[in-house]
C-alpha cells in the first residue's frame, strides 16, 4: 500500500509528539525573543556606562541583525541539504555558546563580533518553525504554528523581567540568563526531535521517514503495526534539489519578491515598534544615567504592559486565522499596527503616559498578529525541497529590515519623522501581503503563484473573476 507522507502524519493526529517538537521548537523562538529584545535594554546601558556615541549603540543592535542575516542563508541551506535537525541543533548550540560569551565581553569591539555570532544562529531559527510545521497534521496546521508564537511572547516578557532583576547588579548576568531558553532547547532537541519525515522522503530515504513516523504514531498512542504495517510504503516525492537562485527562476521570482517585500516591512515594522516604544519611554532616563553614569532608570512597568500587548494579540489571531484567513489577517494586522505607532510617535511629549500606554500597547498586540501569520503563511506556501531556503531567504531579507530599523528609530531622527516613515512601510507591507496567495486550508507546500497570466485566463473563462494564485492540490487518499 502507497501512503503520501501528508496521509501519514495525518492519520497520527496531534499528540505527545507534537507537544514534545513544540516544547523544544518553542523554546528557540524564546531564544529568539530574549537576544533581540535584551538589545533594547543592554545597548542603552551600555550607552551610559561607556559612554557610547547614539551611533555605536545602533551598531550593537544592527550587528546581531546583520549576523542573522548572515546565519539565515547559511544555516537556512543547511536545512535544506543537510537535513532540518542538525541546522536546528548547530543554531542551537552557537546562540548558547555566544549567548554566555557576551558576559565575558572585555570592550566595545569584542562586544560587536560576539553579539554578531549571536547574530547568526539565531538566523537559523526558522528551521525549527518547519520541522514543526512538516510534523502537523492540515487540521492542526493554522492554530498550532501560531501557539508557537506564545513562546516568543514569553521571551519578550521575560526580558525585561530579567532586566528588573538583575541589571543594577550586572548586566553581564542579565544577558547569561537570556541564553538560558535556548540552553533548554538544545537539549530538548537531541532529546526528542527526530528528522523530519518530509525532508527524508525528498532525498530518498524511505525508510528512515517510515521508521519517524512510526515512532510518531507510537508516541501518539496510535499502534504503528496497524497503521503502518509491514506492506505499507511511503510514496516517493524524492525532488531535485533547489537553492537560492531557484527561489528567483520563473517557478519562484513573484512569489519570492511579495514574501521578501512583506518580511522585510514587517521585520522594520515589529522591531521598529519595540525599539519607539522603549525610546518614548525611557529617553529621560538615559539621559539621566549619561549625566550620573549609572544605569538608567527604566520604566519596567510601561514596557512590560506593552510587550503584554502580545498575549492578545496572539490569542486574537489564533481565534480568527482560519476563519478570516491568512491575507486579510496580515494586511489589516500591518495597517492598523502602523496607524497606532504613528499615533504613538505623534503624541510623545504631550499626552499623558496612560495614553501612550494604550498606544503602544495595541500597536504591540497588531504587530505581533501580523508577524506571526506571516511566519505561518510562508511555511504553508513554500513546497518541502525549498522551504527551508525560501523562508530563510525571506528571513534574511527580514533580518535585513531588523538591520535598518535601530538607525531609523535612533535618537538623531525626531519621533515624528520615524511614526511618518514607520506609517508608510506598514501601508507598503499590507499591500504586499495582501498579494500573497491564501493558504487556509491547503496542504503544506500546496499553493503557489505561478504563470499569472495563465491563472487569469482559466479564472476569468470558469468564473469570470480574476485571481493572481492557484492551488495545486493533489488528490489524497486515505491511510
Amino acid at each position: 500500500k502507497i501512503v503520501k507522507v501528508d496521509d501519514a502524519i495525518e492519520s497520527i493526529g496531534f499528540g505527545k509528539f507534537q507537544r514534545r517538537v513544540l516544547w523544544a521548537a518553542g523554546l528557540c523562538f524564546t531564544a529568539d525573543a530574549t537576544e533581540v529584545m535584551l538589545l533594547s535594554f543592554l545597548s542603552l546601558t551600555l550607552q551610559s556606562e561607556w559612554a557610547l556615541t547614539p551611533t555605536q549603540t545602533a551598531n550593537m543592535t544592527a550587528c546581531v541583525f546583520a549576523g542573522s542575516l548572515v546565519g539565515t542563508l547559511i544555516l537556512g541551506y543547511l536545512g535544506d541539504h543537510l537535513g532540518r535537525r542538525p541546522a536546528f541543533l548547530l543554531s542551537c548550540a552557537i546562540i548558547s555558546l555566544f549567548g554566555v560569551f557576551t558576559a565575558f565581553a572585555t570592550g566595545y569591539a569584542s562586544l560587536l563580533g560576539i553579539r554578531f555570532m549571536v547574530g547568526f544562529g539565531v538566523g537559523g531559527l526558522t528551521v525549527p518553525f518547519d520541522i514543526f510545521a512538516e510534523f502537523l497534521p492540515t487540521s492542526h496546521r493554522g492554530k498550532h504554528l501560531l501557539v508557537i508564537e506564545y513562546f516568543w511572547t514569553a521571551g519578550s516578557l521575560m526580558t525585561p523581567l530579567f532586566a528588573y532583576l538583575t541589571l543594577d547588579v550586572s548586566w553581564r548576568l542579565f544577558v547569561i540568563l537570556c541564553a538560558v531558553p535556548c540552553i533548554i532547547s538544545g537539549f530538548l532537541g537531541i532529546c526528542l526531535v527526530p528528522e523530519s519525515p518530509r525532508w527524508l522522503i525528498s532525498v530518498g530515504q524511505h525508510d528512515r521517514a517510515l521508521a519517524v513516523i512510526r515512532n510518531a504514531a507510537a508516541v501518539n498512542g496510535v499502534n504503528p503495526d496497524i497503521q503502518f504495517h509491514k506492506n505499507v510504503k511511503l510514496k516517493d516525492e524524492h525532488v531535485q534539489e533547489s537553492g537560492f537562485r531557484d527561489l528567483l527562476s520563473r517557478k519562484w521570482r513573484k512569489l519570492t519578491l511579495l514574501l521578501w517585500t512583506t518580511w522585510i516591512g514587517y521585520a522594520i515594522g515589529y522591531y521598529g515598534t519595540i525599539l519607539t516604544v522603549t525610546r518614548v519611554f525611557d529617553a529621560d532616563a538615559v539621559e539621566g544615567a549619561e549625566s550620573s553614569g549609572g544605569t538608567p532608570n527604566f520604566d519596567y512597568k510601561a514596557i512590560f504592559i506593552s510587550a503584554s500587548a502580545e498575549i492578545l494579540g496572539l490569542f486574537v489571531v489564533i481565534q480568527t486565522v482560519d476563519s478570516f484567513g491568512r491575507v486579510p489577517t496580515q494586511a489589516l494586522s500591518y495597517i492598523f499596527g502602523g496607524i497606532l505607532l504613528f499615533s504613538l510617535a505623534m503624541s510623545a511629549g504631550t499626552a499623558n503616559a496612560t495614553v501612550l500606554t494604550i498606544l503602544a500597547f495595541f500597536a504591540r498586540a497588531f504587530e505581533m498578529m501580523g508577524s506571526c501569520v506571516t511566519w505561518v503563511s510562508t511555511a504553508e506556501i513554500l513546497t518541502t525541497e525549498i522551504r527551508t531556503t525560501g523562508h530563510s531567504a525571506a528571513n534574511a531579507m527580514g533580518r535585513t529590515g531588523a538591520f535598518m530599523s535601530p538607525y531609523l528609530v535612533g535618537s538623531g531622527n525626531s519621533l515624528k519623522f520615524v511614526g511618518s516613515v514607520m506609517l508608510v512601510i506598514h501601508l507598503v507591507t499590507a499591500v504586499t501581503a495582501y498579494h500573497l496567495p491564501e493558504s487556509k486550508g491547503r496542504g503544506l507546500g500546496h499553493t503557489s503563484l505561478e504563470d499569472d497570466d495563465e491563472v487569469n485566463r482559466e479564472e476569468e473563462d470558469e468564473t469570470g473573476n480574476e485571481m493572481s494564485f492557484r492551488y495545486d492540490t493533489p488528490e489524497t487518499k486515505p491511510v
